[in-house]
């Protein structure tokens, strides 16, 4: 036990340093996982988990490996707890999620679950940047918002190329996706400073700009799960969904506004 404790001390000291989650990093964890798949995930052992595997869980992927490590997590979490210690994070990577490929993912965490993921996530947040730039600069000046896609499309072609074919970097992605992210947010709240006099439904608009910005917090202070459910990335998604339902409204209303000042000018010419 005095073992356990100094090599968990050791790795609590060490944790900011560190790249990846802790809890799949320490020794109890990794020895816990290694003896179950030896005892647990070959021949007969495996015959027998395999037979009373819940239909739902087989379809899904879940492998004999996958159950060692979630019942090796909630070991270690365990002897966390009892030495006094937070409870450490277990295979946690900072992703903003396109909603289907992060349904995906986290139904069945794969290389390529985890790839498809995070690139759309990415995707999300150019589209975004590229839909601001077309608002505030493309009706008048279409060239701009052309020229500015193709920029965007070079950037996430880079971005994905890097990912894919150079190194999985998680610290970089997630600098990436939070500069990108405060492009977006600065450029449409100085967009909706402006004009919220003159068009006051842009103010749905900037409550969804503070809004999204406040909840990504959930997703950098991560924290331990309430009831061992819904941690901060759980919340998260959860938390997102009526945003985007008052950014529809926006969006409604401004299409609206536009649509009448267009009828406007076409009556004047």
């Amino acid at each position: 036990m005095a073992g356990r404790t100094a090599r968990l001390m050791l790795l609590a000291g060490a944790a900011a340093l560190a790249s990846g989650s802790q809890g799949d990093r320490e020794p109890v964890y990794r020895d816990c996982v290694h003896r179950c798949e030896e005892r647990n995930c070959s021949g007969g052992a495996l015959r027998h988990f395999r037979s009373r595997q819940p239909i739902y869980m087989s379809l899904a992927g879940w492998t004999c490996q996958d159950d060692c490590k979630y019942e090796c997590m909630w070991v270690t979490v365990g002897l966390y707890l009892k030495e006094g210690h937070r409870v450490p994070q277990f295979h946690g990577k900072v992703s903003l999620n396109a909603w289907f490929w992060s349904t995906v993912f986290h139904t069945k965490d794969t290389d390529l679950t985890e790839k498809m993921d995070y690139f759309c996530a990415s995707t999300v947040i150019l589209h975004s940047v590229y839909l601001c730039c077309v608002r505030t600069v493309g009706l008048q000046h279409p060239a701009v918002a052309s020229a500015f896609r193709a920029l965007l499309l070079l950037m996430l072609t880079a971005h994905v190329s890097y990912l894919s074919l150079v190194h999985f970097d998680y610290g970089y992605n997630l600098a990436a996706n939070v500069a990108i992210g405060l492009v977006n947010v600065v450029w449409w709240l100085a967009w909706c400073l402006r004009n919220q006099r003159r068009l006051p439904h842009v103010r749905k608009c900037m409550v969804v700009v503070l809004l999204l910005q406040g909840l990504s917090l959930l997703e950098l202070l991560d924290f331990p799960p309430f009831f061992w459910v819904l941690d901060a990335h759980a919340i998260w998604h959860i938390s997102t969904i009526p945003v985007h339902v008052l950014f529809f409204s926006f969006l409604e209303d401004d299409s609206l506004y536009l649509l009448k000042e267009s009828e406007a000018k076409f009556k004047l010419d």
